[in-house]
Order: C-alpha cells, then sequence, then structure tokens
C-alpha cells in the first residue's frame, strides 16, 4: 500500500478547507497513492474561537462532505479525515469518514475525548460508543483512531486483535512543554508494541504542531514531517509485517484477554 499523509493548517472557512482537501486528494493520487490521511477536525479551526467546531458542524449529507466526495467519484483512492457532526443534545461527534469513489465507507465516533492539559473537548463533543470497524485498503486491513486516543493502548491493542495490520490517527495535536515528545513517543510504541504500521497525521497551524509520522512495526519512522504543510508518502509492505511478527510474537505471546469498552457511557 502506498499512503500519502497531507498535513495543513486548518482555517476557519469550510470553503477554504474543502479546496485544500481535494486539492491533496488530487495530488495523491497523481502521486499513486491507495490511502490519503488528512488531520483531525478539518471542517474547521480558530485558536481564537474555540467553540469554532460546535458552530461549523454539518451533517454527513451537509456541503463540506458532498464536495469531498464528489472530488473522490470514479477512482480507488481512500481518503480518511475528522469531521464534526451536529448532535440532537447540542453537542457535536468528532467523527472520522473513510471515503472511496464517492462513498462513506466507514465511520467512527471519537472515543477518548481531550480533556486534559487544560482542554475540555466534552465541553461541545459527546463521546462516542463503539470500538471502530476495520477497513481493507489495497489489501491490508487498516484500523481507525483519532488523536487523544493514541494515549490508550488498549484501543490500538484492540484494533490489532481485530486484525489490524496499519493504524491511521488524524490528528490536531496541541502544542505544549514535552508535547511532541509525547506525540513521537506514542505513536512509536502504538506501532512497535502491536507489530502495525502507525499513520499519524496532524494539523499545522498556529495551536498545532504538525509533525505527522509514519512507523513501520518494528518502530523505524519512514516518514516525517516538521511543523509546515506537505504532502507525504510512504510505502507499507505486507512483509514487513511479517517479519515484524514473526521476529517479535507480541501479539501471540500476551497473557492478557482483549481488551473491551467499559460502558456505553456518553459525555
Amino acid at each position: 500500500m502506498k499512503v500519502a499523509s497531507g498535513q495543513f493548517a486548518v482555517s476557519r472557512s469550510w470553503q477554504e478547507n474543502a479546496a485544500t482537501c481535494t486539492d491533496l486528494m488530487t495530488r495523491a493520487l497523481a502521486g499513486g497513492a491507495d490511502l490519503l490521511v488528512l488531520p483531525e477536525a478539518v471542517l474547521a479551526r480558530d485558536i481564537a474561537d474555540p467553540d469554532l467546531v460546535l458552530k461549523a458542524a454539518q451533517p454527513l449529507d451537509g456541503p463540506f462532505l458532498n464536495e469531498i466526495r464528489a472530488a473522490s467519484r470514479g477512482n480507488g483512492l481512500t481518503t480518511i479525515m475528522t469531521v464534526h457532526v451536529p448532535t440532537d443534545n447540542g453537542k457535536a461527534l468528532n467523527v472520522l469518514i473513510v471515503i472511496r469513489n464517492g462513498e462513506i465507507l466507514a465511520r467512527y465516533d471519537k472515543l477518548h475525548l481531550y480533556d486534559a492539559f487544560t482542554m475540555q473537548e466534552s465541553r461541545n463533543v459527546t463521546a462516542g460508543d463503539e470500538v471502530p470497524p476495520l477497513v481493507e485498503v489495497a489489501g491490508m486491513q487498516v484500523g481507525l483512531m483519532t488523536c487523544y486516543d493514541v494515549r490508550f493502548p488498549e484501543q490500538a491493542r484492540r484494533l490489532a486483535l481485530d486484525g489490524a495490520e496499519v493504524l491511521v490517527l488524524p490528528a490536531a495535536w496541541v502544542r505544549g512543554p514535552l508535547k511532541e515528545m509525547h506525540w513521537e513517543v506514542l505513536v512509536t510504541a502504538r506501532a512497535l508494541e502491536n507489530t502495525c504500521y502507525m499513520v499519524a497525521v496532524g494539523d499545522c497551524g498556529p495551536r498545532n504542531i504538525g509533525c505527522s509520522l509514519t512507523v513501520d512495526p518494528l518502530g523505524v519512522a519512514i516518514a516525517r514531517a516538521a511543523e509546515a504543510p506537505i504532502l507525504l508518502f510512504a510505502d507499507l509492505d505486507p512483509a514487513r509485517i511479517a517479519h515484524a511478527r514473526s521476529v517479535l510474537p507480541v501479539l501471540e505471546n500476551r497473557r492478557f484477554a482483549r481488551p473491551e469498552l467499559i460502558s456505553s457511557r456518553k459525555l
């Protein structure tokens, strides 16, 4: 599988962000990618307006995703991103969307809300209550995660035990003391401890670090970005996964049961 990581700075205009996403889709397809991963919450962002994610939320049949779906028709590129979708309770869901050939193949509502380091995502967002599905891309099984999920090893382990060979992580990783170190350690650990590829893609606006990173099943970084917008490519090889799982059979050697959700808790 050839994967493209589309790192960019999300603006407060959904029209501008849709244009950026469709441009990255065009460039990823021209580069031969099977999969394009974009950042978290690509509808709208403004550091001065933390409630914009709620005010800008759109339904799955809204104009933003209609434009993205139209751009995806007629080719085999799979595109993954997250958007905020309004709910009946006055909040929104942070929804990871998998799109191919004009269709939404899968969705995942973010389980772990970022209520940490002075942030409170749950103020505007309702947590999901289902384990994310796997999606097949170019013959490989892809597991879905979003940003703060990377701090919870149970989710990555559950996806690996369900059959994931690749874990994707759209993110908007907030700047702060040690945060870049946390990002690299956590992304690398989730790949290495599950002998999966990890494709983590970040927003690179004024509040977030960017630093998109693709790590192989033995913890080797095979593509990385700095703080600026960029489209990165990396080749993911099933033989590398097979080798890693042969020499490091942690999934077979584990002594703990398959992780399960505690409850269908809604925030």
